[in-house]
């Protein structure tokens, strides 16, 4: 076997260097076996698109032209517009032999990439094309033209050159509506004036015309007329009568059926619940919004289906109603499949819709498992796991409870004895408690337009670093999320509870925290009482370009600080015999999406975030500082290892709890690329760092100073792959130090170590951010 693979081996590579060196001595391997009249097609050398009165042509009506044309060449890479200058495909078909079967067959089959020629291009029938575009776009007196470019060293290879000339575009002079004879005419002219698009002066365009039409139907089906189209609306254009002017008509299509011209009113409202097995005994309840079928036995409270319908019997039927509900009846998360119908009650003696609305339970219980890896080059890795089980309909009415079990470990190899060490793990439980609706009195006004989620945590964690600490941390907390405007989304924390204690400490960590004493406060046994609020916006401008934006405030211990004030408290104030912190803490990210091109994607994000603690407290607690590093933060270096500024613990030691501060920036920028199918490519580029907002003699350089701002950002980059399934991403990267804030001992702005200590590579689930 192990011959035959070296034999194998050998041909491929005498094979690869052969076809290398044909290819560097003839200057015609990439044309040898072209036909007579063949002449292999090497791109566009220009699109050469000239105004009327050299003025500028619309940037829309230049991308037409560029898809209109848009061919690629052989060994050329679409995404980054770019022919690379090595055809291995071409060399290969041109020079190889291609025998029937075996070895070298397989090999030219992988390899061989056919021709592309001119006459497969087509270039006479893609300036018709261009003319039919610019004709769509308002310029009716374009030409276009194409010219060969032959090469001059070999001319059985071109380029081509197109020049167009867009001629005038014609405007839209007046615009003649419909007759104002019935509802439906009156309500077109309406939707029509308002219309941005049709007005007297805009270019003439069908894709605009066309966009405009389907805007009007959109807005007429919200009215009542459900079976109404787009295609029922038609213009006749006239451009005879002012020179360079389109007078445009709108008139309702010949052959648009009656009941298209109805407008419907809502019948009828029914809603079958079916069980997750199927089967059951159907159970008939009349509610004000509809009648609900659901086949028992099932766990459903009663007013839970109402709630989500929006249809009303006898309101006009609108398609709003239909998507709202559909919304709503989703947002539960107790069923896989919904779906509503409109059915006409031929029965009727006016235009009428009844709703048949069905869905299906989803299995009650959900089991995940969530794993990441980070691993450094200096030996270190970090693998975690969280397994949890949900149950999506706990009270029968979309109550959610979640279980979940985390844990995380960090190992470090082959260090100093060439053997193992096991150095910490963290473990954890995490519940959850969440109620499809806010609980709060009844006298506060909420909207129904979204569902809102009142949610109960019950949390517990084990952190164990053998030569250090072991820390316990519980809490407990309630929040409140809602939505009250498209784009925005809230939630609200009256009351979070944790309380941290330190189990056992060592010799080592003691001695450290004594000499260090704003760290040792940090991890001082302690409750921090917490209300907080938080935002999102999360919004698609258009398909190219994507926003989201989040902010977090947090305080601690004011509230109970002003209490026990108040009843005359002075000094260090205590909770059940223990100290409670007191901080204020404040977040905000901004991540930009920017669509390249297909589905490349230019994705840029910048986080900032300040703590401050003061009163009852003298430093943050450790568990609410921030810290850089890690899959979603500065990926070229472990979790906790930069900051914070320029400090850096003496030694390759393997606590990192003093790397952590009260301020920090960090920003990251990533291109994201399709490499095949499912298969994602990244290029990233990472920078950041935490301070602290008061000096700390111990930790010199960690005091934020504007002077030393930029010096004092870590820097990295990296490349990456994510297997993206939609449902799930799992991602792998792999990050490059390029500048460490601290001192190194190597000068320069690149001031790594060695190029294998500045790697680190990470295994995680998710996109980054």
């Amino acid at each position: 076997m192990t011959r035959i693979s070296n034999m194998t081996l050998r041909c491929f590579f005498r094979l690869f260097a052969s076809a290398m060196v044909v290819s560097l001595v003839s200057s015609c391997s990439t044309t040898k076996r072209l036909g007579p009249d063949d002449v292999l097609y090497t791109g566009v050398k220009k699109i050469e698109i000239v105004g009327a009165d050299n003025q500028k042509v619309p940037g829309s009506v230049k991308a037409k032209v560029e898809t209109a044309v848009d061919v690629a060449p052989n060994n050329y890479i679409k995404a980054l517009k770019w022919r690379y200058p090595f055809p291995l495909g071409l060399w290969v078909y041109n020079n190889w032999p291609n025998p029937e079967k075996g070895f070298k067959h397989w090999i030219y089959e992988k390899l061989a990439e056919e021709p592309v020629l001119v006459g497969d291009v087509r270039p006479q029938l893609r300036t018709k094309m261009i003319e039919t575009e610019l004709d769509n776009s308002g310029y009716f007196r374009n030409t276009a033209s194409y010219e060969l470019i032959y090469n001059k060293k070999n001319p059985k290879k071109a380029k081509i050159f197109y020049r167009i000339e867009t001629g005038p575009g014609y405007l839209l002079d007046s615009i003649e509506l419909l007759p104002d004879t019935c509802h439906l005419y009156h309500k077109i002219d309406s939707l029509a004036r308002v219309s941005t698009y049709l007005k007297p002066g805009n270019r003439y365009s069908t894709d605009s015309l066309s966009v405009a039409r389907t805007k009007i139907t959109n807005s007429l089906r919200n009215l009542g007329y459900y079976f109404f189209r787009p295609e029922y609306i038609e213009y006749l254009a006239d451009s005879t009568i002012t020179p360079e002017r389109i007078a445009l008509r709108m008139t309702i299509a010949r052959n648009t059926p009656k009941f298209a011209k109805s407008r419907f009113r809502t019948g009828d409202i029914t809603v079958y619940v079916n069980r997750n097995q199927g089967g059951g005994t159907p159970d008939t309840t009349v509610t004000r919004r509809g009648t609900i079928i659901r086949m028992m036995p099932s766990k459903l409270r009663t007013g839970l289906i109402p709630g989500c319908v929006t249809f009303r019997e006898g309101k006009t039927f609108s398609v709003s109603d239909m998507n709202r509900t559909q919304t709503y009846l989703s947002r539960l998360g107790i069923f896989n499949y919904i779906n509503i119908e409109a059915i006409p009650d031929t029965t009727s003696a006016t235009p009428t819709l009844d709703v048949a609305i069905e869905c299906t339970f989803d299995a009650p219980y959900e089991a995940s498992i969530e794993a990441n890896v980070a691993s450094k080059s200096n030996s270190y890795i970090g693998p975690g796991v969280t397994v949890s089980v949900t149950n999506r309909n706990l009270f029968g009415g979309g109550e959610q409870l979640r279980v979940g079990l985390t844990g995380a470990y960090e190992w470090q190899t082959g260090h100093g004895s060439g053997g193992s060490m096991f150095n910490s793990y963290e473990i954890g439980i995490n519940s959850s408690l969440a109620f499809p609706r806010l609980l709060l009195p009844r006298f506060i006004g909420l909207s129904r337009r979204n569902l809102n989620w009142t949610r109960f945590t019950l949390n517990a964690d084990l952190l164990n670093r053998p030569h250090y600490f072991n820390m316990a941390q519980f809490s407990a907390s309630m929040n409140y999320d809602w939505q009250m405007r498209r784009y925005f989304t809230y939630t609200f924390t009256p009351l979070k509870l944790t309380f941290i204690k330190m189990i056992r400490t060592t010799e080592l960590f003691d001695s450290i925290i004594g000499a260090n004493p704003a760290v040792g406060l940090s991890f001082r046994n302690q409750f921090i009482p917490q209300i907080g609020w938080s935002m999102i916006y999360d919004r698609a401008m258009n398909r190219d370009n994507l926003i989201n934006v989040q902010a977090s405030v947090a305080e601690a211990g004011n509230l109970m600080w002003t209490l026990w004030r108040a009843c005359g408290v002075r000094g260090e104030k205590r909770l059940f015999g223990m100290p409670f912190s007191q901080f204020v803490k404040g977040t905000a990210q901004v991540v930009y999406s920017r669509r390249l091109s297909g589905e490349n994607w230019l994705v840029t994000r910048v986080f900032g975030g300040i703590a401050h603690a003061y009163g009852n407290s003298a430093e943050v607690p450790y568990s609410e500082q921030f810290y850089v590093g890690g899959a979603n933060s500065v990926r070229a270096f472990a979790v906790r290892s930069i900051g914070p500024g320029s400090y850096h613990p003496a030694g390759d030691r393997d606590n990192n709890f003093d790397e952590t501060g009260t301020f920090k920036f960090e920003f990251n920028v990533e291109y994201r690329f399709p490499i095949v199918g499912p298969l994602h490519g990244a290029l990233f580029l990472d920078s950041g760092n935490v301070w602290l907002l008061k000096d700390d003699p111990e930790r010199p350089g960690s005091k934020l100073e504007g002077s030393t701002f930029f010096k004092d950002l870590a820097v990295g980059t990296g490349v990456g792959l994510r297997f993206d399934i939609s449902m799930l991403v799992l991602r792998a990267d792999l990050g490059i130090g390029i500048h460490a804030p601290y001192d190194t001992g190597k000068s320069g702005y690149y001031n790594m170590r060695s190029f294998k200590d500045s790697l680190a590579f990470h295994l995680a689930i998710g996109y980054p951010f």
